[in-house]
């Protein structure tokens, strides 16, 4: 199988023709945002305060990257458990991300939504976070500095490896790995 080559700002065409299990390598901007960090989103949209980073058209990567060691851009930055996100996926949809990246599955709530704005999900590699952040060229704290890993970085990617997990048709690679391999 060939490798889809993805540059952001990710494309609404991009979008649409990507489908489930496409492996892809994204180059380019993409933010980090983890659990305390949609969190804090959530309570600056319920006070009506300006977000201190524009995410409309990002890509949100579900991870928090670890402090780099001397002489490299960024420690291991490897992917979380996403359904740790879904309660702040409408949230998310509703400020504008057009795709995220994380590992294992979603809630059907959140897959409804994926369809609904015609975004994308993206599973990465868990457990790979050495090899991932070598494919991270800079890496920056945009916004949320006091959470520590869990701030939002902004990271510049070169050929970071994904699967496209949930497309904008609903395809879902690990209701397919279900079905193939039974009992996941």
């Amino acid at each position: 199988m060939e490798w889809k080559r993805i540059y952001t700002p990710i494309d609404d065409n991009v979008i649409k023709n990507l489908r489930c299990g496409d492996l892809c390598l994204i180059t380019g901007r993409v933010l980090t945002a983890r659990d305390k960090a949609h969190e804090r989103i959530e309570q600056l949209i319920a006070s009506n305060e300006k977000l201190p980073v524009e995410l409309n058209g990002e890509i949100i990567y579900y991870s928090g990257p670890s402090p780099a060691k001397p002489g490299f851009v960024s420690g291991s930055a490897g992917p979380t458990t996403s359904s740790r996100m879904d309660t702040y996926s409408k949230m998310m949809f509703n400020i504008g991300i057009k795709a995220m990246i994380g590992k294992g599955k979603r809630d059907n709530f959140t897959k409804e939504l994926i369809k609904e704005y015609k975004a994308v999900y993206f599973s990465s590699f868990g457990g790979a976070g050495a090899y991932l952040s070598r494919k991270i060229k800079s890496s920056k704290i945009i916004a949320f500095e006091d959470l520590g890993s869990e701030a939002i970085h902004e990271l510049i990617l070169e050929d970071f490896p994904v699967v496209t997990a949930i497309d904008i048709y609903g395809e879902d690679i690990y209701e397919h790995a279900v079905q193939r391999y039974g009992g996941i």
